[in-house]
């Protein structure tokens, strides 16, 4: 009983040994892969770190699971740069601009040294890093993710096996600056913090604006006291009246921030350019100015109308351009109803009171 007692006393502390050193050889692994990864990082001027098929393998297919970080993976490809329907370039900025945001707001809070009461105060820079991947150099890599079409942005947690089923995708909705911030704080719950986007203007741009506006400014005094400016003149302000409606009724706006192309290129025919898209999910900027257009001539005609029709004295010559003016809106109204039925699927009829049947 004796020897049997110290035999299970020796397995029994082998064992113990073996899974501290296997913990510790795991642990070291660990850290050095957040160690080369943020030396990665800190090679690169926008933070992001260009991944190959080779470094995929080495930070996530090959490492054992839960790994300790997140990686945010933008899937890239140069030759369609040029494509604006795309916007690569444009969310590619986008994505940069969070990940400059998150090392920099990361940086300035452990470097204040502040810590959490349950002793989670590393580094919270080793626990996501933003990645991008090129087409060309990495086939294999877009194989595995499934990833056939661009732009495509994907969150591989510490969990994931399978590349592709186990990471998330950040949707359409999401992909200004903010908005990713958003879904990466709701994924990881990391702190990303206030997106710092450059300026619009360098300061040396202001002073140089300063130096021109103080320097004009007496000129531009004397005009206003005169009366002799363009503000003075009616005609700016009724070109100015028409233009915001024309801007408020063709969905510029919509086209600005959403940054809509005014036409696509026909796949089929790349000679060919596509004005109109057949589809709700989608607007090109040609199609909100033609119908803006149309809804300007209408508008237009009512002012014409109401301003200046009504001053004719003759009854004929009014009743006659009031039927022309209804006739042409009548058209231009009909036009709208019939490329929304065309784009939408959507019907517009007319309903009689039921006393009428």
């Amino acid at each position: 009983m004796g020897i049997s007692g110290k035999l299970n006393h020796l397995i029994l502390l082998t064992t113990v040994l073996t899974t501290l050193f296997v913990a510790t050889l795991s642990a070291d692994w660990d850290s050095d892969l957040v160690s080369d990864l943020l030396n990665l990082q800190s090679q690169s001027k926008s933070g992001i770190i260009r991944l190959n098929d080779q470094l995929v393998s080495r930070f996530l297919t090959s490492t054992k699971t839960p790994r300790p970080y997140s990686i945010l993976l933008f899937f890239d490809a140069q030759q369609l740069h040029d494509k604006t329907e795309l916007n690569l370039k444009e969310i590619r900025a986008e994505f940069s601009l969070v990940a400059s945001s998150f090392i920099a707001n990361n940086a300035a809070a452990d470097g204040d040294g502040d810590s959490d009461s349950d002793g989670d105060s590393s580094d919270s820079r080793g626990k996501l890093f933003f990645c991008d991947i090129e087409f060309k150099e990495s086939q294999s890599t877009f194989a595995q993710f499934g990833v056939n079409a661009l732009p495509h942005i994907r969150l591989i947690g510490p969990d994931a096996v399978s590349l592709k089923d186990d990471s998330i995708r950040i949707e359409q909705s999401e992909r200004m600056a903010e908005s990713m911030a958003e879904f990466i704080e709701s994924r990881t719950k990391l702190t990303v913090g206030p997106i710092h986007r450059p300026p619009f203007l360098s300061k040396k741009q202001l002073g140089l604006i300063a130096v021109i506006t103080l320097i004009w400014l007496p000129f531009v005094a004397k005009k206003i006291f005169a009366g002799d400016t363009l503000l003075h003149d009616r005609k700016i302000w009724l070109l100015g009246a028409v233009f915001i409606y024309f801007f408020s009724v063709s969905g510029a706006m919509h086209n600005i921030i959403r940054k809509m192309p005014m036409f696509l290129a026909d796949r089929n025919d790349p000679d060919k350019l596509i004005f109109f898209y057949q589809g709700s999910e989608m607007q090109l900027g040609a199609e909100g100015f033609a119908v803006g257009f149309l809804y300007t001539i209408v508008g237009l005609l009512l002012a014409f109308l109401t301003h200046l029709l009504v001053r004719v004295k003759n009854v004929m010559t009014q009743r006659v351009i009031m039927i022309i003016a209804m006739l042409i809106s009548l058209w231009a109204v009909n036009k709208v109803v019939y490329l929304d039925n065309w784009k939408t699927g959507y019907g517009i009829h007319g309903f009689w009171p039921t006393s009428w049947n």
